[in-house]
């Protein structure tokens, strides 16, 4: 395993400017779905990111990737990073709240592990993986709550949507690693939104209508966030930190996000929560943190020390 980079101040900030990005992103879709399908939701979101990034990669003259095959891997890229874990989410947020949803989120590099230990040699389980998996599925059961999961209703059905968002989510970056690899950031962004606007506009104009942009004020103003800095800037400031820090540092931000989205619900929304949630969050917090080895090399640390 490669050593961890540390994280410099700069990294930090736009660590947390991502965290804040897509912390306020669960709130804008939350909005938008007071007048607007979540089909159409991801519609817009993909439709303006994509024009936005490829806009980008002209401006930067970057090579267009060319052949049948890569577009291909674009495409699949596009649902399983996009169309599934978008929709999903969209729809599971009609019915929960969207810092729960975002609790929910946090479980995506739980489910990566699980997933790249699958399909990579290299990706092996190890006991401090184990361990931090064992830890961030108790925190999802225990945000999700028993009861839910015993009591079966439309809310625990949305909560598992949710989960099921973040399960395509780790296959995506299993795809990406397989097919990706060579492309710069900016066009790979654009690629993967380029598949999933293919899917996305077609499919939500069948089941909810031609798109339009005559709607309310907080509707526009929804799409517009979602669509441009939560999606189009978050992705390209994303691989940014991840070339500053690493991926295993880009992982905190997944800590950094609900606190954000749970903040804001809150405050323009009114927004609440049970107990079980936030009691979740801290046990999944706390497997996150193990995964990402900081908490691990600190306690062998503390174990091993006053031994000769």
């Amino acid at each position: 395993m490669s050593p961890q980079k540390t994280i410099s101040p700069r990294a930090w900030i736009e660590l947390l400017l991502l965290a804040l990005i897509w912390g306020a992103s669960f709130l804008s879709i939350r909005v938008a779905l007071d007048e607007i399908g979540p089909l159409t939701i991801v519609a817009h979101r993909v439709l303006w990111a994509m024009l936005m990034l490829w806009s980008v990669v002209f401006a930067m003259r970057l090579p267009l990737p060319r052949g049948l095959p890569i577009w291909g891997a674009f495409l699949m890229m596009g649902l399983l990073n996009n169309v599934v874990p978008f929709v999903l989410m969209a729809w599971g947020q009609q019915f929960i709240t969207s810092g729960l949803t975002s609790i929910l989120n946090a479980a995506t590099a739980v489910f990566g592990v699980l997933a790249t230990a699958v399909f990579f040699a290299d990706e092996r389980i190890s006991p401090r993986k184990a361990l931090g998996v064992t830890l961030g599925f108790a925190g999802v059961v225990c945000a999700i709550g028993f009861e839910n999961l015993r009591n079966f209703d439309i809310r625990s059905l949305a909560q598992l949507a949710v989960i099921g968002g973040t399960v395509s989510y780790a296959l995506a970056s299993v795809w990406a690693r397989k097919k990706l690899g060579g492309q710069s950031p900016q066009v790979a962004a654009a690629g993967m939104l380029t598949g999933s606007a293919l899917v996305m506009v077609p499919l939500a104009w069948v089941f909810e209508g031609p798109m339009t942009l005559a709607l309310q004020t907080p509707t526009l103003l929804a799409i517009a966030y979602f669509a441009l800095p939560g999606t189009a800037l978050a992705y390209l400031l994303y691989y940014r930190v991840l070339a500053m820090a690493g991926s295993g540092n880009l992982m905190l931000v997944t800590l950094l996000i609900p606190p954000v989205a749970i903040t804001l619900g809150a405050l323009l929304r009114d927004e609440t929560m049970r107990p079980a949630a936030y009691g979740g969050f801290a046990l999944l917090a706390l497997g996150l943190l193990v995964l990402d080895g900081r908490v691990w090399r600190l306690l062998r640390a503390w174990g091993t020390q006053g031994k000769p």
